[in-house]
């Protein structure tokens, strides 16, 4: 007679014996989507200190300098007055923004994870990445442009038209001649895409980027960062916009140069996480989420400037 096993082929598989015994096994530890850290709102280094009273709109002015004078005075003649200009203005919309979840009391009792731990790690990266992208628009708005390749516009940019040190040179120097402040001494911030820095990087000839780092830097080619360059200190974020408002679709890439109070934010509620009540009749439902009152604005239009251009690993 032939033996007859009670094995995980077949019967613990299948119908007889100790069929379903063996089942699938769950990692109850769960990991989190892929995340870029959210940068931008570190932009934001102008702030109101003295408000007159709270609002929805807030108003932040600057004052304009006297025309220089460079006429020798006269002895005998007494010099006009002349009259200070009116203040220029800038003026941030203030804006409630949110976000919540509803938790069941079935998931809590059925899940194989501690959920909430997890639903408020969800909760609190969706506010940081949230606001960040609301800083971002506004940054990104600005109106000194600076084109890839030959272009003049930004529904002409291929994909060939990449990112060129030219274009980092030209940017900075259009920065310190708007007499902005670096950031960081003598350098100004530059928010740049992975995938334009690559085309920064694998720049080749005179005045590129590699040919200096091949004979003395070498530390940044293996790293594959950009560093201080040109100028410019880089900081590579996949969060840095694009968009497919180029030629044929083609992907466009927005890389930001700033200075100081570039980007202003006022603030009237700061954006946190809120654990709402629980109202319904059989307390099943308990809300989760975040919210904040606040709003950005460009604030000196000399310190902000933005390269639109292609790139060759869209």
């Amino acid at each position: 007679m032939a033996n007859a096993y009670t094995s995980s082929t077949g019967n613990l598989a299948g119908t007889a014996g100790a069929a379903g015994l063996v089942q699938k096994a769950y990692d109850r530890l769960l990991d989190f989507a892929l995340r870029s850290e959210p940068l931008i709102r570190s932009v934001a280094d102008k702030r109101p200190t003295k408000l007159a009273n709270p609002g929805s709109t807030v108003v932040l002015q600057l004052y304009a300098d006297l025309s220089e004078q460079t006429t020798a005075l006269t002895e005998s003649t007494e010099r006009d007055s002349v009259q200070i200009a009116a203040p220029t203005s800038v003026t941030i919309t203030l804006a409630e923004y949110g976000n919540s979840v509803l938790v069941t009391r079935a998931l809590e009792l059925f899940s194989l994870a501690d959920v909430d731990p997890a639903i408020a790690n969800i909760i609190a990266f969706n506010l940081a990445g949230s606001i960040d992208t609301v800083a971002q628009t506004e940054l990104r708005g600005g109106t000194n442009i600076i084109y890839g390749g030959t272009r003049t516009n930004t529904v002409t940019i291929a994909a060939t038209d990449t990112i060129t040190s030219a274009n980092i040179r030209k940017a900075v120097a259009k920065l310190r001649s708007g007499l902005s402040v670096p950031r960081k001494g003598s350098l100004y911030w530059c928010g740049i895409h992975p995938e334009v820095s690559h085309d920064l990087r694998a720049e080749t000839g005179a005045g590129g980027w590699r040919i200096p780092h091949e004979y003395a830097a070498g530390e940044n080619i293996w790293a594959g960062e950009i560093g201080s360059y040109e100028g410019a200190y880089f900081v590579e974020s996949a969060r840095m916009f694009k968009d497919t408002d180029g030629a044929s679709s083609a992907q466009v890439y927005r890389t930001i140069l700033c200075g100081k109070e570039a980007l202003a934010e006022a603030v009237a509620e700061e954006p946190h996480v809120v654990i709402g009540p629980v109202i319904d009749h059989l307390m099943r439902f308990r809300p989760m989420g975040w919210y904040g009152v606040l709003g950005f604005k460009r604030y000196r239009e000399a310190a902000l400037y933005r390269i639109l251009n292609g790139s060759s690993v869209a």
